[in-house]
């Protein structure tokens, strides 16, 4: 499966201009042969979300922005990972959306990790760990940002099955870390793909450092290297994950019983 990586500038945050540049990406990734767009964490919205921005892209899982994404992905018959503020009446949360190439919600994601105030001040944690779909040939799974991080999240996706885990995200400097050696860290070990999608510009004090990467489960990755907006393609082969996993056991060598008593949070 051929994905496409729309690596965003965060300026003109307005929910109907975001919308209007998530439309031309996905025509330009249909063209491109791309079967799955995937789009940086807020794409409705913006990252991070001033309180008006908030409330006028806050909405439930069916609410008219969800729509919209919708009409893009019949218009141009390509799935669309993307990111909103979830609003279910009672709380709001970090979330991603695939939407299919029809239109309909294939599945979503509750953020789970928060990072700092930026997210806990305006966001409630999600709840569910592993949140995975069939999408053509692959199993594909969604997190959001902060969560990759985690090495729990990633490793419990893989032993579920995931081969591509899409990973909206708002990374910001100085965390360049985070794409250029954790994200591919994360493939290798878990032996699955990680498409991880960025933001680049200044937004709210906060300075996005792009560098959207497809890590694949083999060591090798695509890094959009400039701070540019574009999309990033990249294939995506349910034979390299079979054949990683064989050449490096580490889904079939763990030993769980020696991790299952370990302590919880510290402090």
């Amino acid at each position: 499966m051929r994905i496409a990586c729309w690596q965003a500038a965060c300026d003109s945050p307005t929910v109907p201009r975001l919308l209007a540049r998530l439309r031309e990406a996905a025509r330009q990734a249909a063209e491109a042969g791309a079967q799955l767009l995937v789009a940086p964490e807020m794409t409705v919205g913006g990252y991070p979300l001033r309180p008006a921005a908030l409330a006028e892209a806050a909405e439930p899982l069916d609410g008219p922005h969800g729509a919209e994404v919708a009409r893009i992905a019949r218009e141009h018959g390509i799935a669309v990972a993307y990111g909103w503020p979830e609003d279910d009446g009672s709380a709001v949360y970090n979330a991603v959306r695939l939407v299919s190439a029809e239109g309909g919600t294939l599945a979503s994601y509750r953020k789970a990790h928060l990072f700092g105030e930026v997210d806990r001040s305006r966001f409630t944690p999600g709840d569910q760990g592993v949140v995975r779909v069939r999408l053509g040939d692959l199993t594909v799974g969604l997190l959001v940002c902060y969560d990759v991080e985690f090495p729990e999240s990633v490793r419990a996706h893989a032993l579920s099955g995931t081969q591509l885990l899409v990973v909206p995200t708002a990374l910001m400097r100085p965390w360049d870390v985070v794409a250029r050696t954790l994200v591919p860290a994360r493939a290798f070990e878990s032996q699955l793909y990680v498409a991880y999608t960025n933001w680049i510009g200044e937004r709210g004090g906060l300075d996005f450092c792009g560098l959207t990467t497809v890590a694949a489960p083999d060591g090798t990755r695509l890094t959009l290297e400039e701070p540019v907006e574009g999309l990033l393609l990249a294939e995506i082969d349910p034979a390299v994950v079979a054949q990683a996993r064989a050449d490096t056991p580490y889904l079939h060598d763990r030993r769980p019983e020696l991790y299952q008593d370990l302590p919880g949070p510290l402090g």
